[in-house]
């Protein structure tokens, strides 16, 4: 299991992405240097991903700052304790309310190791992450990206980058879909996705691209870790 965790993960990553097909030397270019986007892991960087989700980056932003007590450290033993109408003061959905509140609940129980979540196999880490109601495989695969560290696992349904790979990429939409969809099944699967990413010593253990939202809410370089044999043939 390959995680990243410094700059030179992603500098080594994106070296054997490139050696691997040249044609992305251009987006590399583009894009400039890649930042390490890395949060701690537990209920703080859940939440703050799941805040995140289908609203404006200027909108999170409000409503995590609303959310954060005064020592500026959110636990879900703190969350677990708020009174029934925070979520509304907060600014948050219901459905996310309830989510937060259902994660919280299970932390604080000790029922849910976030943390240690991070260091199990990512097959078995997603599985715990998606049994929680409100929980999809996005949000968990994100978490396990940025805040595990992951390597190996790929949120194949973010719609950012369905829309940046399609700016590079001769393939019609629904194709593209189709093929960055097939890359989680995969992974699922177990053999095909860790081919590239085996061995003690291979450069193919870690790859990570650039994408650029279409959405012009999202500011920022982003990173994805790729299997590097299967980026290649989009």
């Amino acid at each position: 299991m390959q995680i990243i965790r410094n700059e030179d993960d992603v500098r080594q990553g994106l070296e054997a992405l490139l050696r691997l097909d040249p044609r992305l030397a251009p987006i590399v270019a583009e894009a400039g240097p890649i930042p390490l986007r890395l949060r701690e892991p537990g209920f703080a960087g859940l939440a703050h991903i799941i805040v995140s989700q289908m609203v404006s980056r200027a909108s999170a932003d409000a409503i995590w700052r609303r959310m954060l007590p005064e020592d500026g450290s959110l636990t879900a033993e703190g969350y677990a304790l708020l009174h029934a109408e925070a979520w509304r003061e907060f600014g948050l959905s219901r459905a996310k309310a309830e989510t937060l509140s259902r994660i919280a609940d299970a932390v604080a129980s000790g029922r849910l190791d976030l943390s240690g979540l991070c260091l199990k196999p990512p097959g078995e880490a997603l599985g715990e992450l998606t049994a929680l109601k409100g929980v999809g495989p996005w949000t968990a695969e994100v978490y396990l990206m940025f805040c595990g560290g992951h390597a190996d696992v790929f949120p194949a349904g973010d719609v950012a980058l369905q829309n940046a790979v399609g700016r590079h990429s001769v393939l019609q939409h629904g194709r593209r879909r189709r093929r960055l969809l097939s890359f989680r099944k995969s992974g699922r699967r177990g053999a095909r996705w860790r081919h590239g990413f085996s061995g003690p010593t291979t450069p193919r253990r870690c790859a990570v691209t650039w994408c650029r939202s279409a959405d012009r809410q999202h500011s920022s370089n982003c990173l994805y870790p790729l299997n590097l044999l299967d980026f290649t043939i989009l």
